[in-house]
């Protein structure tokens, strides 16, 4: 879906040239087009939308939970996770672009194929911990298919040495649509704040290196990418995600979709259309949005018990351009929340077309796969973390997101001296955060990482290096209902659902049934609740990795299993 209009027409050459019946690797990987035609497959097999826009976790909860969310994984014969088959595409590449003689070329199209493996490794890594590092095209009689795991500091070295390959040898132009040298160092900042802070909470040694290392490649693309964030229009950040192209001073990576081409994806069907939504933001991202003069919605004495309509008045812009809000038109119309298809009350606006064709169709907004606000907050958090941030570091990283939207500027010295504690607690934060003298900012970088990148694809493994696991234990809470009768949603005059408990009775179109088609935390009252009957229990001393597929431990007695699963194999 990445590719470019260019590259389809490149490789309609080569087969032109080369007939396809006649590729083999001796005839094959001769010149750039060759090449090109070959690593272009790469980004269609890396990159998915629903990766993004559904953004598993504890802030975005679907209709059906993924068993990870749910606590309802256990080991089967097979799983998606322990596939291999893209790197040994990969590996198969590199094995035959020395077919090419042009060496500036080759490097090229390496750096991409070792940005492709670095990008596959780092998902096994994040999933599994050790894994088997192969960098060689394995038949079904090589003996490396019965290796053990390789330990993950291994793993981790080989992923960077992948990518300062590919930094080193891959254009700095800026290509929003393919790979360059500033793509293959936002995976690195990625990568390393990914480790360093895994490390840190985990207990595992050398965190330090993984986040200065982060915080040397965030920085390069800051000094030298070119890159800044995107403020134009009267709302740049919701507008940022609703254009069709993406915007190119932001965005260092994006999945490009054409209607015309019918290439899609279903942001707009996840929300609006009935077989496909009943999805919901929660409280835990609805609450911690500050209001707009910087100060906290959690210190007003009512911030748990307001309706939507006065919840969302005077808050962080980025509240109101990423959830619904009074005001809000969706395909020329006025809307409210329809409590129907948006499960808990907070409807997601980020990413959703303004026309109603889409909510059935498909949608052709761009999405990012990196985007320079993230290398920002990637900087950030591994300056606080090291316990080395200063105030010119925040004036140079989250000072920018938030003169986007015009709030204040995060001030290091009164969040130190005054940590939220709202953000420390089971409900809304983070109890395992570090209790040294940077809590207070670390909590704020966190409360800004998750607002700037909320439906992003990265609150998963977020929650997974923050030792964090438990928040998908608390109630998936939504909007707050007081109880039986009507409501106005918007504050309009005109009310526009009626929630029953079975007596009394409404004229309005949408009715909410307690105990039927909507539950509340309290019975009659409360914030409305979702998934109330799974019985959700993480396992601290399991959870936070995958489980190796029996079926692969039975063909290789090598492969260990991670801690806490059984497959009752005994090996």
């Amino acid at each position: 879906m990445l590719l470019a209009a260019s590259a389809l027409i490149s490789c309609d050459d080569t087969l032109d040239v080369t007939p396809q019946d006649k590729l083999t690797p001796e005839t094959f990987f001769k010149d750039a087009s060759q090449l090109e035609m070959y690593t272009n497959k790469f980004y269609g097999k890396a990159f998915y939308a629903q990766d993004i826009y559904m953004d598993p976790g504890d802030i975005n909860i679907p209709r059906e939970l993924d068993n990870a969310i749910s606590c309802q994984r256990y080991v089967t014969e097979t799983s998606s996770h322990w596939n291999w088959e893209r790197l040994r595409d990969i590996n198969f590449f590199l094995e035959n672009s020395g077919n090419c003689p042009d060496v500036t070329v080759r490097e090229k199209y390496d750096g991409i194929a070792r940005f492709f493996r670095a990008f596959f490794y780092l998902k096994k890594l994040q999933f599994f911990g050790d894994v088997p590092w192969y960098d060689t095209a394995l038949g079904s009689d090589s003996p490396e298919l019965y290796k053990a795991r390789d330990p993950r500091e291994l793993v981790i070295q080989n992923i960077l040495a992948d990518l300062d390959y590919a930094a080193a040898h891959l254009t700095s132009e800026r290509t929003t649509y393919s790979i360059n040298r500033w793509t293959a160092l936002a995976l690195k900042s990625r990568a390393c704040l990914f480790e360093g802070t895994f490390r840190k909470y985990h207990g595992i040694a050398d965190w330090q290196k993984y986040l200065k290392a982060c915080a040397e490649a965030s920085d390069a693309i800051m000094k030298e990418g070119g890159y800044t964030i995107y403020n134009q229009g009267t709302q740049p950040y919701a507008e940022m995600f609703r254009s069709i192209n993406a915007t190119a001073q932001e965005y260092i990576l994006a999945i490009h979709y054409d209607m015309g081409t019918k290439i899609w994806h279903d942001a707009n069907k996840y929300v609006y259309f009935p077989g496909n939504a009943n999805h919901g933001a929660t409280a835990r991202l609805a609450k911690i949005y500050l209001m707009k003069d910087g100060s906290r919605f959690t210190d007003r004495t009512d911030w748990q018990t307001l309706q939507l309509k006065y919840e969302v008045k005077d808050r962080d812009p980025r509240m109101s351009q990423t959830l619904w809000a009074p005001g809000y038109t969706h395909g020329g119309e006025r809307t409210v929340p329809d409590l129907t298809l948006t499960r808990l009350g907070y409807q997601q606006t980020k990413f959703i077309v303004n026309d109603k064709n889409a909510d059935t169709n498909g949608s052709d907004v761009d999405l990012p796969v990196f985007r320079y606000a993230e290398v920002l907050l990637n900087f950030a958090e591994a300056k606080a973390e090291l316990g080395t941030i200063t105030q010119d570091d925040i004036d140079r990283s989250i000072k920018l997101l938030r003169n986007r939207v015009n709030m204040p500027n995060l001030k290091l010295a009164d969040a130190n001296s005054n940590p939220d504690a709202i953000l420390e607690t089971p409900e809304y934060g983070y109890p395992n955060v570090d209790k040294g003298a940077n809590k207070g900012v670390i909590l704020e970088i966190r409360r800004e990482r998750t607002i700037e990148l909320a439906f992003e694809g990265l609150r998963y493994n977020d929650l997974m290096r923050w030792k964090e696991g438990a928040a998908i234990n608390q109630p998936f809470r939504g909007i707050y209902i007081p109880g039986p009768g009507e409501y106005d949603l918007d504050g309009d005059g005109t009310n526009d659902v009626f929630v029953s408990d079975g007596s009394g009775s409404s004229t309005l179109s949408t009715v909410l049934k307690i105990g039927d088609n909507v539950y509340l935390e309290h019975g009659t009252w409360g914030n409305i609740i979702t998934h109330e009957t799974i019985v959700r229990n993480w396992n601290e001393e399991r959870d936070y990795f995958y489980y190796i597929p029996s079926k692969d431990r039975i063909l290789n007695p090598q492969l260990t299993q991670n801690p806490g699963w059984n497959d009752g194999l005994g090996i």
